[in-house]
């Protein structure tokens, strides 16, 4: 079963565009990593400061891994100087249907 990644990030203003960049940049590395499925970022249409980043890995592991990347550890730096609060991560895997 796939985890489904969806993490949250608010710019400081007049950081929008610099978030946006670095969040775009994280695309093709990120979709290279083994185990990736998909990585697409968006922005919150009533808060454009706001963007979220929504992820599919095959496993835990694999994400595990993607967080040791260093561009992972470029876009943490990135964020680190220009969010207005710390990045919320959520994990995520199917609901049991019963």
């Amino acid at each position: 079963m796939s985890l489904i990644v969806v993490a949250e990030c608010l710019a400081e203003p007049g950081q929008e565009d610099r978030l946006r960049t670095a969040l775009e940049a994280m695309i093709e590395p990120s979709l290279e990593e083994p185990g990736c499925l998909a990585y697409r970022p968006y922005t919150d249409l009533n808060q454009p400061a706001r963007m979220v980043i929504v992820e599919e890995w095959t496993d835990p592991q694999a994400l595990a891994e993607h967080f040791t990347t260093p561009h992972f550890h470029h876009v943490k730096h990135v964020l680190d100087l220009i969010l207005a609060e710390p990045m919320t991560i959520r994990k995520l895997t199917a609901a049991a249907v019963e």
